[in-house]
């Protein structure tokens, strides 16, 4: 079994990501009931006897760490998106053929 080692911050996840250069990134969005008092999101970076892990919560209308939008819907309740996940880890890290699954898809 991999160590699993958390990264403090969005920044050392980031430096992580380009020093270790992995194949994938893999994201879990965590909502708990009722889901419009909180969000979370975990970002797992698989690499070769090491898992490092990022995580991040909901500040109002955005991850207070990596500053993804939390969306609310017409029922009040608060979401993240796949594409908004994705479309911040293709921006951030710009590391050649990086796949990104969610945990659910991986």
């Amino acid at each position: 079994m991999p160590d699993t080692f958390r990264a403090k911050s969005w920044q050392h996840f980031k430096e992580l990501a380009y020093s270790k250069n992995p194949k994938c990134v893999v994201y879990v969005i965590a909502q708990s009931v009722p889901a419009r008092d909180h969000t979370g999101l975990k970002l797992i970076l698989p690499v070769q006897g090491a898992q490092y892990i990022f995580t991040d919560t909901a500040k109002g209308d955005t991850m207070r760490r990596t500053g993804i939008p939390v969306r609310t819907d017409k029922k009040g309740s608060r979401f993240l998106t796949d594409e908004d996940v994705k479309r911040f880890l293709r921006t951030e890290l710009q590391i050649k053929n990086l796949q990104i699954f969610s945990y659910w898809t991986a």
